[in-house]
């Protein structure tokens, strides 16, 4: 067995996770054993009116994990680093950070698409362009913004760095843009997977600010003396994973052309591998984006509402009963028991951030005529129901734009393990359902390592 030290970062925790793999079969995710040394909060910051992450703090984590991977006693072969996307560090001339990054929930980018499409360039033309989504969240936008208002970090930065690229780059001394994380930016070119020059320069950004584009498995370089020292640990590889998380989750099912993946958690990912984008305006009005994955793949993926509706459902529900949250067993069994009164959209935006998600599914049935439900099993039973037809229909677009059929459908990540989820959607696609890896974005990260040491 080699043994691989895989951080993972979400937007509310992060761990630290050893995966021993069978060196012979460094593809097949039954070799792959985790285990999770390590967890710690990735909390937000709120100052002068703005959200940032404490780096400072996510780094000091880092640091505690690795020791805590060297005390195991194993002998690791490599380090790798995944978080989310879109979020960047500004370096100063002097190679050190110029402040706490800017989280993407920051509200300065409430109204920068539409000042962007006002001033820049119309949606149409910059999709044709990037292919990506349009969200206010996405890196483009949040230095457009920052721009505009002329943000001192930004204006005195020497480079601009991706969250997973500043980790890798505060271990190692090396700068690099993994690409699957740069391709959530929506400053890459489709095409060439390259930044778009000119994209930069209307916004007036230059494209040295960024550091030199690689692909996943590419080795940085190894963990700096100091930082091996403070971390009583070896001068362990540090190896650009996929740096984003979901492109590590899909990395887990990477290969077969005619399966489509769903990423499954709070919210879900659905979508399918490509050799190349599709840029078509029928693309654009489906919002579907085009994202970078392992070994030059595109993820062409729709975001949707996800367990978020049961999560909120369960908080509610939790909170009229004194605390006492029902165990995941009897969602499943009230579920499984009632009988489902309607379909309702969950990616409609009353279900976005509701004071009352009860109330507002109550709101939607009043408002499209449809029987309300009464129980918490119908309840469930229905968000169950509307999630598998909802996956249904934007597979059903995904594949009206394929020149191929899908066959079968990967789910993975924690919603993985909601079998009955898994059963409603199969009946509702049509498809063969694969159930797994329920960790799939740490094995993801780890393979990639494990493929690039091999």
């Amino acid at each position: 067995m080699k043994h691989y030290l895989a951080f993972d970062l979400g937007a509310t925790s992060g761990r630290a996770v050893i995966g021993s793999v069978s060196a012979s079969e460094t593809e097949c995710e039954q070799s792959c054993a985790l285990n999770e040394i390590y967890r710690f909060d990735t909390p937000l910051i709120q100052q002068d009116g703005h959200l940032y992450w404490d780096f400072e703090q996510l780094f000091a984590e880092i640091k505690t994990g690795l020791n805590k991977a060297a005390q195991t006693g194993l002998k690791i072969e490599s380090v790798g680093i995944d978080t989310w996307g879109v979020d960047v560090l500004f370096i100063g001339s002097d190679g050190q950070p110029l402040g706490m990054p800017y989280a993407y929930r920051d509200p300065q980018t409430v109204l920068a698409p539409e000042h962007f499409f006002q001033n820049v360039m119309p949606a149409e033309q910059l999709y044709a362009r990037t292919g990506i989504q349009i969200m206010n969240i996405n890196t483009l936008f949040q230095l457009y913004a920052l721009r505009q208002r002329k943000d001192p970090m930004l204006m005195q930065a020497d480079k601009i760095l991706f969250l997973p690229d500043a980790i890798n780059y505060m271990l190692t001394g090396r700068m690099a843009t993994e690409y699957t994380i740069a391709s959530t930016s929506q400053l890459l070119n489709a095409h060439t997977h390259q930044f778009d020059k000119d994209l930069l320069q209307r916004i007036g950004l230059d494209e040295n600010l960024f550091a030199p584009t690689i692909e996943p498995g590419t080795l940085i370089g190894t963990i700096r003396p100091s930082i091996a020292s403070e971390c009583d640990c070896p001068q362990w590889p540090v190896i650009a994973v996929a740096g984003h998380d979901t492109a590590s989750a899909v990395a887990a099912v990477h290969g077969n052309k005619h399966a489509a993946y769903l990423s499954s958690g709070t919210w879900s990912l659905l979508g399918v591998e490509l050799d190349e984008p599709i840029l078509t305006a029928e693309a654009q009005q489906l919002n579907i984006t085009n994202e970078g994955g392992i070994e030059g793949t595109i993820r062409f993926l729709k975001n949707i509402t996800g367990m978020w509706l049961v999560e909120n459902l369960l908080t509610e529900w939790s909170q009229k009963q004194n605390g006492n949250k029902l165990p995941y067993s009897e969602v499943v069994r009230l579920a499984q028991e009632a009988e489902c009164p309607c379909l309702i959209n969950p990616d409609d935006t009353m279900f976005a951030a509701p004071e009352s998600m009860e109330t507002a599914i109550l709101s939607y049935c009043t408002q499209h005529n449809l029987r309300q439900p009464q129980t918490q099993g119908e309840f469930l039973r229905c968000v169950f129901e509307s999630l598998a037809h909802r996956y249904a229909e934007v597979l059903k677009q995904i594949q009206s734009l394929l020149p191929y059929t899908i066959d079968e459908l990967h789910i993975i990540g924690g919603g993985s393990k909601n079998t009955f989820l898994n059963e409603l959607t199969a009946q509702a696609t049509g498809l063969t359902v694969i159930q797994g890896p329920a960790e799939a974005t740490a094995t993801g990260n780890i393979l990639v390592q494990a493929k690039t040491n091999n």
